[in-house]
């Protein structure tokens, strides 16, 4: 639960980071001098759940009694499903059958890879960690 509750804070806190960057770059890169205001708080909630969802996520690579597979299934499903469901909500994927199904193809490759990074990173920790003993 204390680790639920830390992630927590650093997912929102990052996702609200994340939030005055960008808006700070539209108005700074953008040459734009008024925003919507109400465009500007859905974003900014979208980018704090966001935030918030990725960070918690992972929580589910600490269940041992479930196996790597299982685990990147339930990480997989809830992430997937979390982001599209927002971002389509939002506004941040327009809602046509190509678009969509080309973000989902993008979203495949980067999670792959993300996924394959932190696996073989954490299997060179594991093999440094067995060769001390």
């Amino acid at each position: 639960m204390k680790s639920f509750l830390f992630r927590s804070l650093i997912g929102i806190f990052f996702g609200a980071f994340v939030a005055v960057v960008t808006t700070i770059s539209i108005i700074y890169f953008g040459r734009v001098e008024q925003l919507d205001g109400e465009m500007f708080l859905r974003n900014s909630l979208g980018s704090i759940f966001c935030g918030w969802f990725f960070t918690v996520s992972p929580l589910y690579f600490e269940i041992d009694s479930l196996k790597l597979p299982t685990q990147t299934a339930l990480h997989f499903i809830t992430v997937t499903v979390s982001y599209f469901v927002l971002s389509l909500g939002i506004g941040w994927i327009p809602f046509s059958f190509p678009t969509i199904l080309l973000i989902l193809g993008l979203f495949l490759i980067v999670y792959s890879i993300i996924w394959l990074c932190f696996y073989l990173y954490f299997k060179n920790e594991a093999k440094k960690l067995n060769a001390e003993l």
